[in-house]
């Protein structure tokens, strides 16, 4: 059974839009002919690849750029992997290793298990020395963190919410996480009820 090439790409809210385009080019260049592009990190929920990995059907291909587009572990993918497989689904990967990877054959799930290894493997890596930068950046009193975002601008976001706006759109105007917002007011609920 045929079906069709579904496509998904994923760009961290830090990464630049030219990446998500780039994604979305080469999977329409492949023939995809639905494709999913999300902005969001790879430990956040991601509502886009749940909308995607609902709508495929059996027969179909899911089909992404690269491995780390799509899971953040090799458990994880596996787990993505175990799904489509119920569903009579593929996944095909357009870039690993200058290849194009399939799972439906047996030498494909091999190389895609090798692959994500490594993948992995270079992510633990990249965290540890960012991990050890950090430590040493403390130790020599140059590190700061990262100024918190959604505090700064909770007098902002109780303003908004005492006039009637939703926590999505006070999200969207201060440029913060709707999980955020949720918290300062219910922070601000907690300290008026204390």
């Amino acid at each position: 059974m045929s079906g069709a090439l579904i496509g998904y790409g994923r760009s961290s809210t830090t990464e630049q839009e030219a990446g998500l385009e780039a994604q979305r080019r080469d999977l329409t260049a492949a023939g995809c002919a639905k494709v999913y592009l999300e902005r969001a990190s790879a430990v956040s929920e991601r509502a886009v690849l749940r909308q995607a990995l609902d709508y495929v059907r059996e027969g179909d291909t899911l089909v992404i750029t690269k491995i780390d587009r799509l899971a953040r572990s090799t458990i994880n993918l596996w787990d993505i992997v175990r799904g489509l497989d119920a569903k009579g689904v593929g996944l095909r990967v357009l870039n690993l290793g200058g290849e194009t990877v399939d799972t439906r054959s047996a030498t494909g799930r091999l190389i895609l298990t090798i692959f994500a290894g490594f993948a992995q493997f270079e992510r633990e890596m990249m965290l540890e020395r960012q991990r050890e930068g950090i430590a040493k950046a403390k130790a020599e009193g140059k590190y700061t963190g990262r100024k918190p975002t959604a505090r700064a601008k909770a007098t902002d976001a109780l303003k908004l919410h005492a006039e009637g706006k939703t926590p999505t759109e006070i999200a969207k105007a201060l440029g913060i996480g709707r999980a955020s917002v949720y918290r300062i007011i219910q922070g601000a609920a907690e300290t008026a009820t204390a």
